[in-house]
This record gives C-alpha cells, sequence and structure tokens, in this order.
C-alpha cells in the first residue's frame, strides 16, 4: 500500500499505523435455526446474505479499503467475504483460507438445539460450554460422522491436530499460530487486512490484542455482519477500535446471539386453567 501523501482520510492510513477489520459472518442457517454449528459447514440465511450486504455497504460508506483478506474454510465465512468483495469491487484482493480462522469445534453438541440443550442440562451448564474459556464440549467419538476426519479440507491435519470438540482455550491455541504466521507479518508491511471468521475465532484475536483476561474474553460477544475496526501501531498495539455501527445497534445485536444459550419460555397457559395444576 502506498504511504499516505495527504492528511489522513480512511482510505489512506499513516506510515506508522497499521489497519484491521474484523467481520463475524453473517447470520447461517443455524444460527436461525439456535443450533449449534462449530465446524458443520452450514450456508447463511436470506438474514445472513443480507448483513453481508450490509457489512459491505458500512465499509463502503465508512470510506475502508484492504489490501488482502483471510478466512476460514467454512462457507458461511467464505459467503460473506465473497459478498463483501463483490459489492465494494475488491474480487481481485488477494484471500487466505485456513482451517486456523475456522469456528469453535463444539463436539457432540453440534446439531443441537440451544434452547432444547438448556432445558434439557439446564442453562447454567449450557452457559459453561458456550462462555467458559477452559471447558470443552461433550466430545466427539471417533468414529462419530460428524467428525471431519475424511473431509478433504483438513486431509494434511493429522489426528492430534483435528478435534473431537474444543474449549474456548484451544480455538485460540489454534488461532494464534496464524496471527504469527500470516496475518501479523501482512499488517507489519503496511497491507490493510481483512479478516472474516467467526465468533470465536475472532473472540480469540480481540483477546492477543486487546490483552483481555479469561473472564472477560469469556463475557466478549461479537456480533454477526457488523465491521470492527481497528487502528494499531507499526508494532500491533491497538490505538483505538469500533464497531461501524450505532451503539444502540450493535448492543442489540450482542444481545441476540448472547441469549441464544437460553431455555425456551414455557407456552402460556390458557386463561383460566392455572389454577388446576
Amino acid at each position: 500500500m502506498a504511504p499516505c501523501r495527504a492528511p489522513e482520510t480512511a482510505s489512506c492510513v499513516p506510515s506508522d499505523e497499521r489497519r484491521l477489520i474484523l467481520l463475524r459472518h453473517g447470520e447461517s442457517t443455524w444460527n436461525r435455526e439456535n443450533r449449534f454449528t462449530g465446524w458443520t459447514d452450514v450456508d447463511l440465511s436470506v438474514a445472513g446474505i443480507a448483513e453481508s450486504h450490509s457489512a459491505a455497504r458500512r465499509l463502503g460508506e465508512a470510506g475502508l479499503d484492504f489490501d488482502v483478506a483471510f478466512t476460514s474454510v467454512l462457507k458461511r465465512a467464505i459467503r460473506t467475504l465473497w459478498i463483501v468483495l463483490d459489492d465494494l469491487d475488491r474480487m481481485w484482493v488477494p484471500v487466505l483460507r485456513t482451517w486456523r480462522l475456522n469456528e469453535r469445534h463444539y463436539g457432540t453438541l453440534q446439531g443441537l438445539n440451544k434452547a432444547q440443550t438448556a432445558a434439557q442440562f439446564g442453562e447454567a451448564q449450557v452457559h459453561r460450554w458456550r462462555r467458559s474459556y477452559g471447558v470443552r464440549p461433550p466430545l466427539l467419538e471417533p468414529g462419530d460422522p460428524r467428525w471431519e476426519r475424511d473431509d478433504p479440507r483438513y486431509a494434511a491435519l493429522g489426528d492430534a491436530e483435528l478435534p473431537h470438540g474444543e474449549s474456548l482455550a484451544d480455538t485460540i491455541a489454534r488461532v494464534l499460530p496464524y496471527w504469527h504466521e500470516a496475518i501479523a507479518p501482512a499488517l507489519r508491511a503496511n497491507q490493510r487486512a481483512l479478516v472474516v471468521a467467526h465468533g470465536n475465532s475472532l473472540r480469540g484475536l480481540v483477546m492477543h490484542l486487546d490483552g483481555l483476561g479469561e473472564e472477560e474474553v469469556a463475557a466478549l460477544t461479537i456480533p454477526t455482519g457488523i465491521p470492527l475496526v481497528y487502528r494499531l501501531a507499526a508494532d500491533l498495539r491497538p490505538i483505538d477500535h469500533r464497531y461501524l455501527g450505532r451503539a444502540a445497534e450493535v448492543a442489540a445485536a450482542v444481545a441476540r446471539v448472547a441469549g441464544q444459550g437460553r431455555a425456551a419460555a414455557p407456552a402460556a397457559e390458557p386463561a383460566g386453567q392455572g389454577a388446576t395444576r
């Protein structure tokens, strides 16, 4: 990227700064159905497609550009990136895909409805599975059809690398090597970077960038489809960061994601029948 020759603008980054954009993919079909997704390769919902177009619009209106893009090998993130690239006429931007940016692997929870799981095991247990830093979900057995051993995307991974289920700590442990090996070098080379990934892989990057503790990252929720823009110093320490959205809008999007692990409220009884039970 050429250095700025004028006062800073959204598309011109001073030579002593770096810019990083983090974007959680748009709503998926299983987000819509309130199911644990993990490494299951589901696509965007209609609403998720709209969120992806909205993310592109937000970036365009802010005048934000990028020189390289990173994403996972799961189609909901890839398609979100495709939409953003297409809408911004940036289909030519280099894209690097890696399993290390995949969502956290939810083990035997994958495919289960979160509210029904909370009703069965209790909201506290589901909260521990979803939000605790070091707690793993129940792990898949090697013969479980949901295990990805035969998926060609992961053919190069040994059995020790291919997860049967991950805690947030496990997820961050596989994300950070990619940060150090690929994303950080691009930023140091003064490339503006866009990372389109998943709630938990992005939480790992935010934890690293902002120096969050285990309790702080466990409480962190990243909304779908709203770009999070970091200004970084040349040594990649954050100068500041902001969502491209109104505070109330971002808070509402965070609340929707955070509330997914609650048991469904029981249906109201017809008037006059409650006293008989």
